[in-house]
Formats: C-alpha cells, structure tokens, sequence
C-alpha cells in the first residue's frame, strides 16, 4: 500500500523547513529509520529518517522547496503494496471524467504545433529556478529527458530541448515578436515569468540560488533589518594587560588540549557588561510589545561557515570556565561548520557577539540578531604608539568594540554604559577572574 509521509512537528515553533538534501530518490529501497531527507530550520539542518520500510514512489518536495509542517514530502510503498506499474496516479496524472465543455472560438485558439510531445507538464520533475531559466531560453521542458535523480531536469539538459513555438491566432496574420517581447512570449508559453534580466545579459558569469542556509540568513537579516531601529555605538579599548594575561594563561591551557583564543575573555567581560545592564540581555517580544529580559545568559557566537553565518549558543556562559568556554566554542564552530549542530545548539541565544578574529578590521555595525536588542562587534588588536602615563610615547595592544542596539527599546546612552562596563573588564583582565567561574 503506499504511505503518505509529511513533514512532521520538528520543533517548537517551527512552522515550515526548507528541503536541502534527499538521502534517496524515485525508485529507491529504503529501510525503516533510515536516513530519507534533510530538512533546514532557524539554519539547522534535521535529518529525519524514514517511518516505513519499503519503495520511494515519488518525492513531492524538491531540493529548495520550503514545506510547512503537515505539508507531503514523500509516498512509500510499502510492504504488500501495489507494484510501480499499479501505483495510484497522484492527482496530476489521474484520468478525469468528460464533462461539456464551452467551446472556444477558432478566433482566440493557439495552435499547438503537433510536433509537441503529449504529456502532464505537471509532471515535470524540474526545480522553479531551471523552469524560470528554460522560459529565458525559450526552451520547452516537455522535449527533455532529465539527467538527473529520478529523471530530474538539469541546467545541462537545458540545451538539448526543443525551443517552444511562438503561440499564433487563427485567422490573424502573425508577426515575430521584437526583441523586448520575446522574453515575455516565453514565459507566457511556459506559465512562468522570468527573472529581470540586465539590459545586457551576455555578461552574466553565473545564477546562484539563494536557498538552505543562506535564504535561512537572508530571510532573517531582512526581518531584523525592516524591524528593528539600529543603532551602533563604538569604543576604543587598551587591551594590553588582556594579551599578556592570555599569552600566560595559553600555555596551561594547551597543556589541557585545548587551544585560548580571546573569545572567551570577551564572553566573560560581555556576562559581566550584562549583569551590569541587564536590558540588554533581553529580547523583542514583538507580538505583544514587550522587552523580556532574561536571567540566563545565553552568549551567541557568531560563525563562519561554508554556507554562510551561523550562530552556536553557549548556554549559561555565566557558569563555565575560561577553559570550558574554549573547548565548547571549538567544538560548536567545528560541528557548525560541518551542518551537525542540533537545532537546540542554534537557539534561546540573549545575545551575540560577532568577530572576524585577526580579519577583525577597523570598524564595523553588525546587524541585531533578531529577536535580540543586543550585540557586539569585536575588532582586531593591533599594536600602535601612545602617550603613557607619564607623558613618554610607548607601545599599546588597542582595539575598537561596537554595540549594535534595538533603538526602539533600548536608548545609546545603556549600549555606551554597557561597553564601558566591558571596556573597564578588558584593559584591567584581573576583574574577570570574578567571572571565571
């Protein structure tokens, strides 16, 4: 019998998940808890395994294809059932009854030219983006065999289709399309309206489909960035005494198998610029207009990852050691960047902080991991001349620190307080050891 399997409840709050792998394709065996597909949510990838032992009939989500929960991902024959000649057509393909029709005028009837292959073009296995290209190119989807899994169409297939027919009114003289209307004639053959092209398209290098975890952090940058009000805040810091302490405390750290960056003084100077200022720590609840402030200190660390940003959370930063910091911020960006960060790993974060280590540069305005009202740029440590105290010019470690705020809620003068506060823990390091717990 065949087995209707659909996107099932993967998490609080998760509403829909974006297909970014199938494990196996039309036609496929597959054994019950086996890997079927993965699915990305709040850009964590969820590989779900299949509920049933048996034969994938047809895969109803492809790869970049957003689902809702509940929504049908794929039928499984299952043991018993009918075989692949007797599967029950899905609704596209089934054969309808007769029924009157109107007749349409021979006056506003295209003609089809009898050349076209009869077949659903519902039942062409080719993704919105390659259908969208194939309306460009003019190219008809229903000539091609796919080459890909299952018979999916490829963009290299595209060049061995047939090009579709200009549509022609009977009785009516027809005329070739100009230039600027060629485009839409295509799409309107194929039912899809193609991307703006530039006014010269021959340049074009290459199409990128933004989809998985770059469309997760395209969708979000642009939720925050249309919600909140940013605003950003910059300090200076003398960082000096923070480097000879680290270079120290390195050496016993290696000995532990464990490699000290400086994140793990930041997440402590960051706890204790919180504990101080605790609106910060908080985040938009914007449902109902409230700011929630958070008792738990829950330090996103922003990640650079193959497919884009992510954002592993150390949760509850205020309890761990300098040295457990250290092992857990490797461990979240090696499993982040290699996609198996579980879903709680990426979530419940009160605030993040950002850094592009030595490539830190100058100066920087994050943008607000939304729906936090908070986070924190850090920016390279560079060596350079400065008046001392005693009025000589000597060396100095100095680096910028900025603070993007959610201006709705929260006014400069806290996110100018609060790195104060972390400025004050990083150029005197020995404070920090009241939060190296």
């Amino acid at each position: 019998m065949s087995f209707e399997f659909r996107l099932p409840d993967i998490g609080e709050g998760v509403a829909e998940g974006e297909v970014v792998q199938w494990f196996v394709k039309e036609g496929d065996s597959i054994a019950e808890d086996a890997p079927l597909v993965s699915v990305l949510t709040d850009k964590a990838n969820v590989e779900i395994p299949s509920p049933k032992a048996g034969r994938i009939a047809r895969i109803h989500a492809q790869v970049g294809e957003k689902v809702k929960v509940g929504g049908l991902l794929v039928t499984i024959e299952t043991a018993g059932g009918v075989g692949p000649s007797t599967v029950a057509p899905t609704p596209s393909s089934q054969p309808t009854a007769r029924a009157p029709t109107t007749p349409v005028p021979a006056t506003t009837s295209p003609s089809v030219p009898p050349s076209a292959p009869s077949g659903d073009v519902g039942r062409i296995l080719a993704s919105p983006y390659l259908r969208r290209l194939a309306a460009e190119k003019g190219v008809d989807l229903r000539t091609i065999r796919g080459s890909g899994p299952g018979g999916r169409i490829t963009e290299a297939d595209l060049d061995g289709g047939s090009k579709l027919p200009t549509p022609t009114v009977l009785g009516a003289t027809p005329s070739p399309p100009s230039a600027a209307e060629a485009p839409r004639t295509a799409s309107a053959a194929s039912g899809t309206v193609p991307p703006t092209a530039s006014p010269d398209s021959s340049d074009v290098l290459q199409r990128i489909p933004i989809r998985g975890i770059r469309r997760a952090i395209a969708d979000r940058m642009s939720l925050s960035t249309h919600t909140a009000a940013h605003f950003t805040y910059v300090e200076e810091v003398d960082v000096t005494e923070l480097v000879v302490l680290r270079e120290r405390m390195a050496k016993h750290v290696e000995r532990q198998g464990a490699k000290l960056s400086y994140l793990p003084f930041f997440v402590k100077a960051v706890v204790a610029g919180l504990r101080a200022h605790p609106r910060l720590n908080a985040t938009m609840d914007d449902a109902r207009s409230e700011l929630v402030l958070h008792s738990a200190f829950n330090i996103g660390i922003a990640t650079a990852a193959p497919e884009g940003l992510i954002v592993p959370v150390l949760h509850g930063a205020d309890r761990k050691s300098v040295l457990q910091l250290s092992r857990e911020i490797a461990d979240l960006a090696e499993r982040g960047r290699a996609g198996k960060l579980a879903r709680a790993e990426m979530t419940g974060g009160t605030f993040t902080i950002t850094s592009l280590g030595a490539l830190g540069g100058v100066l920087a305005t994050p943008i607000l991991n939304y729906p936090e009202v908070a986070i924190m740029g850090v920016h390279k440590i560079q060596r350079r001349p400065v008046y001392l105290p005693d009025g000589a010019i000597g060396p100095a470690d100095l680096m910028n620190l900025s603070v993007s705020l959610d201006h709705r809620v929260l006014d400069g003068i806290e996110g100018a307080q609060f790195l104060a506060t972390v400025k004050s823990y990083l150029e005197d390091p020995h404070q920090l050891f009241a939060e190296m717990a």
